[in-house]
């Protein structure tokens, strides 16, 4: 096992994240379609600064002798987005978003944001820059491992979608391009490769809490930047699946220790994350001065009226522990109910059953249909679950028979409620003792396989259980 300490092990996230409003330069909607009216061809050029420099990734880039297909839909980009027209006045609901994730972060916010021009060079922009605003700096959060500290939290542009990479080309669809991005990054405090996925669990945990960011694969994306005593900085780009993080990690440590065993010459670099947990070279790790100001955009003054206008919302986390301690419930099921945006208090507060209970109709039960029997729980609305719970209160059926009760209305079955009616206890006794008399010799176990046979839906396992030894006694 890797000893992280010795080898100097260094681990900064860099977290994006896409916004749930119109765009931040211009008021298209931020929706993607595959539906386009026009299209332009556009060329890479790299040239050298006022002092004869040449930037590196320019001339990666260049070198690769590509050009860029853009396609949008005249209903989601506009003139901002083809570089045809300055950019409009910043998204202020964007802006307050980034102000309450800073605040949220226990962050410094700026006095005065200025957008800048951030240089990117590999076509997934028309304009060959992204341009992102610095809205706040030296936060932290507090985990397991310690306290992690926030750099920055900025405000930027998402780039173009790509539709087709080619040897001599790539399309790009202009609808993702201009959509608002927070980008959160830490600095190098995060331990070893397990305390990466858990930092980027808690901030996603914190975007998650405003309720003011898309969901789903493509509105978020994680870059890991690792590096080791003696060998110089990589990022680990795009990564969707947090489970993913250590592994890919660990394999970059391993990568990289293999590359100081070689002595060969090492430079930074930026690396995409495969599906196997590799990863594969990218590009040369772009240089420090690669930012510029927008002078299109106005300084953007925080004032006090401003930020006036900004409510803090509880955290995820702590409406958890309050739904918990409100109903008894138990602690994963109170973050599930969260994390799947349930309605629980709606149905806690309309029927006297045990809170328990109808968290584990609405969460446990649907995963069970959808593991085992391949049903679509979406296929249960609202007032299937509210049929259920009311012959639940009346005790027209038993918790046994929720499950079978919504896989019939999943599958669009007739329901017949007198093929779950309960049984009193002597009917049970009745027909425990005609399977013990048919099955004479038999175990337990297997007297109660029978029995679970007979009453499926009916009678919980418990009472069977308790009937059936009473009965062999």
């Amino acid at each position: 096992m890797l000893n992280y300490k010795e080898l100097g092990l260094r681990i900064g996230l860099e977290i994006h994240r896409e916004m749930n409003t119109h765009k931040l330069f211009c008021q298209c909607p931020s929706i993607l379609s595959d539906e386009t009216d026009f299209e332009i061809k556009r060329r890479l050029h790299s040239v050298k600064s006022e002092l004869g420099e040449e930037d590196i990734v320019a001339k990666y880039e260049m070198n690769k002798n590509k050009y860029a297909i853009y396609k949008w839909n005249k209903k989601l980009a506009c003139l901002v987005e083809t570089d045809e027209e300055p950019p409009h006045e910043v998204n202020k609901e964007a802006l307050i978003t980034a102000l309450i994730t800073s605040k949220l972060l226990n962050c410094k916010i700026i006095d005065e944001i200025q957008f800048m021009r951030k240089q990117v060079l590999d076509l997934s922009n028309t304009s060959g820059f992204q341009r992102t605003g610095l809205i706040s700096i030296k936060g932290f959060i507090e985990t397991s491992k310690g306290r992690v500290n926030i750099e920055t939290v900025c405000l930027e542009e998402d780039s173009a979608r790509k539709i087709k990479n080619e040897e001599d080309y790539v399309i790009y669809n202009l609808d993702r391009l201009g959509i608002p991005l927070i980008e959160i990054a830490t600095d190098s405090s995060i331990k070893d490769p397990e305390h990466a996925k858990e930092v980027a669990e808690y901030l996603g945990m914190v975007l998650k809490s405003t309720g003011r960011f898309k969901s789903g694969i493509g509105s978020i994306r994680q870059d890991v930047n690792v590096s080791i005593k003696g060998h110089p900085r990589v990022e680990l780009k795009g990564f969707q699946d947090l489970r993913r993080i250590p592994k890919t990690v660990d394999n970059e440590i391993h990568r990289q220790l293999e590359n100081l065993k070689s002595k060969r010459e090492i430079k930074s670099e930026v690396r995409k994350v495969e599906p196997d947990f590799s990863s594969t070279y990218l590009r040369p790790m772009p240089t420090g001065s690669r930012m510029y100001p927008e002078t299109d955009i106005p300084p953007v003054k925080i004032t006090k009226e401003l930020l006036s206008e900004i409510k803090i919302p509880e955290l995820i986390t702590e409406k958890a522990v309050n739904i918990e301690k409100k109903y008894n419930l138990n602690p994963v099921l109170a973050r599930e109910i969260l994390k799947l945006n349930i309605p629980f208090d709606y149905y806690a507060e309309k029927y006297s059953i045990n809170p328990n209970l109808i968290a584990e109709v609405l969460i446990e039960i649907p995963k069970e249909l959808k593991s085992r029997f391949n049903v679509d729980p979406k296929k249960i609305s609202g007032k299937d679950f509210e049929f259920v719970f009311e012959h639940l209160e009346s005790k027209a059926i038993n918790r046994e028979a929720v499950k079978d009760i919504l896989l019939d209305i999943a599958q669009g079955k007739h329901i017949d409620l007198n093929k779950y009616k309960q049984l009193d206890t002597k009917e049970i006794e009745n027909k425990l003792k005609e399977i013990i008399a048919k099955n004479k010799g038999a175990s337990f176990s297997a007297l109660m396989g029978e029995a679970m046979k007979e009453f499926k839906g009916k009678v919980s396992g418990k009472q069977i259980s308790d009937l059936l030894n009473k009965l062999l006694k």
